[in-house]
């Protein structure tokens, strides 16, 4: 599927990121040794200083490009590779306009496909915009209903469009180009919507990433029930960092080099929580931990062999 514009060396990026000291951070991680421990690949981290206005690199024909948005206390996840472009999520109702900036800035055009996680706020909130506002070609949501309001205007914004509502079982596979899924869950029907987000593995060459919505450990338990491959390079953290996602078995599966947190700084729910880092942070784990509040958006690329990682700020203490 094509329509996604190509991303130019001349494309900036001053209304993202902050005006004042932006510092990148970049790793890469080789996934056929994976010998190297967390603090070996923190101490690998090039830092860059870079100015303002900098351009973002084109993105090659083999490569993935997944960016974790800075939507504060939400999600919101875009994939791109040269031709197409996948959106996880949308963020909170005050991140509306971060989503659109971002998307426009990061070249994008037209969506293949929009997921909406479940439909908590704080995953869908942008998404009626988007879908008015971009080209998008498909939804994928679970069989749930809510009654928000942020939830009917997701779907008017569907109907509206005349588009179709996918609800994807365990096992589809499902492809934009070179962004290839598989889903791992719901598994089954859950009354906690949280447990009902829908769980999406990108494989990539020898690379994989893992995103998890804000499943939960009813959820993890029930995928590593159903002996679901879901070692992952790159772990999308459950829940924000919440003490009711990240099991330790869950953990133990996914074996991660790197995870991201999304959540704003400060937010009401304490996330994430001390429970989930003290897991995150075990040494023999050796995970290197991102989080949106303290490193801001985070942009990591695969070429199917290495992963590179930008991070928008430099972290603070």
């Amino acid at each position: 599927m094509g329509g996604l514009k190509r991303i130019s060396p001349q494309i900036h990026f001053a209304n993202l990121f902050c005006v004042y000291g932006i510092m990148y951070f970049l790793v890469m991680i080789k996934t056929t040794k994976r010998i190297v421990s967390a603090a070996a690949l923190l101490l690998s981290l090039i830092i860059v200083t870079a100015a303002a206005t900098a351009d973002a690199a084109p993105i090659a024909a083999n490569e993935i490009r997944v960016h974790y948005i800075d939507v504060g206390q939400g999600d919101a996840v875009l994939i791109q590779s040269a031709r197409n472009a996948v959106l996880i999520d949308g963020g909170d109702a005050k991140a509306q306009q971060t989503l659109l900036d971002y998307l426009r800035s990061a070249g994008v055009t037209d969506i293949d496909y929009v997921i909406a996680t479940h439909p908590h706020a704080d995953h869908i909130s942008g998404l009626p915009k988007v879908i008015r506002q971009f080209g998008v070609k498909g939804v994928i949501m679970p069989d749930v209903v809510h009654t928000s309001g942020m939830f009917e205007k997701l779907l008017a914004a569907i109907e509206k469009k005349g588009l179709r509502i996918t609800t994807p079982k365990v096992g589809d596979a499902f492809a934009a180009g070179i962004i290839k899924f598989t889903v791992l869950a719901p598994t089954r029907k859950f009354k906690d919507l949280n447990n009902m987000s829908i769980v999406v593995r990108m494989v990539h060459g020898e690379t994989a990433f893992l995103f998890t919505g804000d499943a939960e450990g009813k959820s993890e338990r029930e995928m590593l029930k159903n002996r679901q491959t879901l070692r992952a390079d790159v772990l999308k953290v459950g829940h924000h960092g919440s003490r009711t996602s990240t099991t330790n078995d869950f953990l133990d599966a996914v074996k991660p080099s790197v995870a991201v947190i999304s959540c704003a700084g400060g937010n009401s729910y304490d996330h994430p929580h001390k429970e989930t880092m003290e897991k995150l942070r075990k040494p023999e784990r050796n995970i290197a931990i991102f989080q949106t509040d303290k490193d801001g958006t985070v942009i990591i690329t695969t070429d199917g062999r290495k992963i590179t990682l930008l991070t928008e700020k430099k972290r603070k203490g």
